[in-house]
């Protein structure tokens, strides 16, 4: 099994009509990678704080019909956190959020994972809202310290993090107890490192996405290896990181890593979820090997 922990909002998406019209759908950067994970087959179980309100009650009906395992899930009465996109025209978000005392930033560290749990991914905004942040970064240690495979997707919210400079020292803080790093090229400029010294610092791998550029991998023994992205019309790309996650997680749970291969699924999979609005990740079915 692979647990997904962090938080589960909902995206407020433009939409052309009515004008200035937004659709709520479900989201979150960790939402959407466990979302990707059940689609595609894999046995997962999300850890989060849930709200117990409507969006909260919409957020869990969309991981059950993944087939999302929902026993780490806590609940609270407080509400569900809002993000809310502007698209730009090359189908691009920024997001603007409405955090405040929301659920998702109430999680608690849970006692120890259940038995055959393999890996662990973290990131967004779960490691960035304290005082769920902490028991987050408690939770990626103690599992690390476990020997399970860990990746960390930073995706970062430039307007949730009040203190960058102590941000940037926190993330190099987490980088021992990671095996995949997965960023952007927007995340990597605003964290200001280079691969190499993420590599040193321990990760195993560190998993770049360019956009239409495609997705390239470094690994610590020296390997690199790029796959271009694959040529599709792009609604937006809500969700696409995400499914990057969970594509890399499906394969990398199951053994040894062929990383041309591993990249390919991966590319395919946020490929399609740029044809539709918000994030919508592909089922295993439409994906051909």
């Amino acid at each position: 099994m692979i647990v997904v922990g962090g938080e589960a909002l909902i995206d407020l998406v433009p939409v052309a009509q009515p004008p200035g019209a937004l659709l709520p759908r479900p989201g979150g950067g960790p939402y959407n990678t466990a979302l990707a994970l059940g689609r595609l087959g894999a046995r997962v179980a999300f850890c989060s704080r849930i709200s117990t309100d409507g969006f909260g009650a919409s957020l869990l009906a969309g991981l059950r019909a993944a087939k999302v395992d929902l026993s780490l899930v806590q609940r609270g009465p407080e509400p569900t956190t809002l993000a809310v996109p502007s698209l730009a025209p090359d189908g691009s978000a920024a997001y603007g959020f409405y955090v405040e005392g929301t659920a998702d930033r109430l999680f608690r560290l849970p006692p120890a994972l259940p038995e055959g749990v393999r890996a662990l991914a973290l990131g967004t905004c779960s490691l960035v809202l304290e005082p769920g942040a902490g028991a987050y970064e408690a939770l990626l240690r103690r599992e690390s310290g476990r020997g399970l495979l860990t990746l960390l997707d930073p995706n970062i919210r430039p307007a949730l993090i009040a203190d960058p400079a102590a941000y940037r020292a926190r993330f190099l803080s987490w980088l021992p107890y990671v095996g995949v790093l997965k960023l952007s090229e927007e995340d990597a400029a605003w964290l200001g490192g280079r691969v190499g010294d993420w590599l040193a610092a321990g990760p195993s791998a560190v998993v770049l996405t360019r956009g239409a550029g495609g997705l390239t991998v470094w690994t610590r023994e020296g390997a690199e290896h790029s796959v271009p992205a694959r040529q599709v019309s792009v609604v937006d790309t809500i969700g696409a990181g995400d499914t990057v996650n969970a594509a890399l997680l499906h394969r990398l749970s199951a053994g040894p890593a062929d990383w041309p291969e591993t990249l390919s699924y991966a590319a395919a999979a946020a490929a399609l979820t740029c044809t539709r609005a918000g994030a919508e990740p592909p089922y295993a079915s439409e994906l051909t090997e």
